[in-house]
């Protein structure tokens, strides 16, 4: 390993866990990141990198599960008064809240890509002794949001290799993109970014995730496999109230539609193609028991082992949807609130990355192929880079964990950070030299 880079990522330890606390201590959900990503903008700037933000990498027509106007706007004041930095926020209007960084070596050699995620989860942290974040202070100070994934500790890292990529920025040829991401939960942010072109031009993209089955630090996925396609679907049914005793002939039951829908998206066949899923995880309807229910809203998942067994359960969904508000004489607005791609890596990256990860320092056990879990909007730019002749894999960085991802009591063992930083940074000075794929 180039000693450089380990001395780099070995010095950073302490930086690394201060910021990592700090992120965590001021979660932000999905399209409301603009502390976090005033911090990401403020520090690749200082950095020397070229960056880009808000509207130059989001596009908008492509943001999918944006959160109110009164949300975005109470979640930015939260931002401005917890640190953020006005004039970068002002930039982000609309949830835009993505950020791109480009190293230019000015030498021939590869476009190179890094995702990092930056968003929470909407979920309350623990507030026990027994509870690290709480005990040594760094707990969540935003209700209702905590960063229970990890995505705190991508960030950290992602700024991490930025230092040491700028330590070593002489030796290295070609470009390096960061690319930091909003709204990863809910598989709702990559796909507006994928469309603003930003990785249309890089021959090697890595995602990266800490945690999952993996829960040693020092274990390494080169190829995360698995990813699940999905479509997260909002549905609202609306029909006409009526006196239920007096006039129920009057009234169109928008509830008994979505129960009719609920029933029978749940009959949707499995497909010898592969494994299929489907969810109708909430279904709020009614207003009171005499009168006819005129509205109800239902929140809906569909998912496929490959892009094309999802679509075949969500287009199925569609006409199970239509056709149940057609039964009982009520309207259906269908909104596409998230959604990931299925997919594959590709396998020669992920081979040539575990021969690099074998000559990390901390690196204890390397596995090339190994399960993602669940659905990943990282699967979008690694559609693109692929669809445009380059190569795409899925990192996986062990870490132990206190509790399950998405778990009030989540917390991970930070020596994950350095080694994360270390091994990027090792992987990104090899593919740098290395000749980009033919197009």
């Amino acid at each position: 390993m180039h000693p450089k880079i380990a001395n780099l990522a070995d010095g950073l330890k302490e930086t690394l866990v201060a910021l990592r606390r700090d992120l965590h201590c001021y979660p932000e959900p999905g399209w409301t990141e603009f502390r976090t990503a005033s911090l990401v903008v403020k520090k690749l700037k200082e950095l020397g990198y070229e960056v880009h933000y808000g509207s130059e990498v989001i596009k908008e027509e492509a943001m999918m599960g944006v959160p109110t106007p009164e949300e975005l706007a109470r979640r930015q004041k939260q931002a401005l008064e917890q640190g953020a930095d006005p004039e970068i926020v002002a930039r982000m209007e609309g949830g835009k809240t993505g950020v791109m960084a480009i190293l230019d070596t000015g030498r021939p050699g590869p476009t190179l890509g890094f995702r990092f995620d930056m968003d929470a989860n909407d979920v309350e942290e623990a507030r026990d002794p027994d509870h690290r974040p709480f005990a040594q202070g760094f707990a969540s100070k935003n209700p209702g949001a905590m960063h229970a994934c990890g995505h705190d500790a991508h960030t950290a890292i992602g700024l991490g290799l930025a230092e040491v990529l700028v330590g070593i920025k002489d030796e290295l040829k070609g470009r390096i993109k960061l690319v930091f991401q909003p709204a990863e939960e809910g598989v709702r942010g990559a796909r507006a970014m994928v469309e603003a072109g930003v990785v249309d031009d890089v021959d090697y993209m890595l995602g990266i995730h800490v945690g999952i089955s993996n829960r040693r630090v020092g274990q390494v996925v080169c190829g995360g496999q698995g990813f699940l396609a999905t479509t997260k679907l909002d549905v609202t049914f609306t029909g006409v109230p009526a006196h239920a005793g007096g006039e129920p002939e009057a009234g169109h039951n928008a509830l008994l539609a979505a129960a009719t829908a609920a029933l029978n998206l749940h009959a949707i066949s499995r497909h010898s193609g592969g494994a299929t899923r489907i969810n109708v995880g909430t279904l709020v309807a009614g207003s009171g028991r005499n009168v006819i229910p005129s509205r109800a809203e239902m929140k809906i998942e569909t998912r496929g082992a490959t892009t094309e067994l999802n679509d075949f359960v969500r287009e199925r969904a569609y006409k199970i949807l239509q056709g149940a508000a057609l039964m009982h004489e009520v309207e259906v607005e269908i909104k596409e609130t998230g959604a990931a791609l299925g997919g594959e890596v590709s396998a020669s990256l992920a081979q040539k990355l575990a021969d690099i990860a074998k000559t990390v320092p901390g690196v204890t056990e390397v596995t090339e192929f190994g399960p993602a879990g669940g659905s990943e909007d990282y699967s979008y730019f690694m559609a693109r880079v692929q669809e445009l002749g380059g190569q795409a894999t899925y990192v996986i960085l062990g870490t132990e964990i206190a509790a399950g991802h998405h778990n009030a009591r989540f917390d991970i063992n930070e020596d994950v950070l350095p080694l994360g930083v270390k091994f990027l940074g090792e992987v990104a000075y090899r593919l740098s030299t290395t000749l980009p794929p033919t197009r």
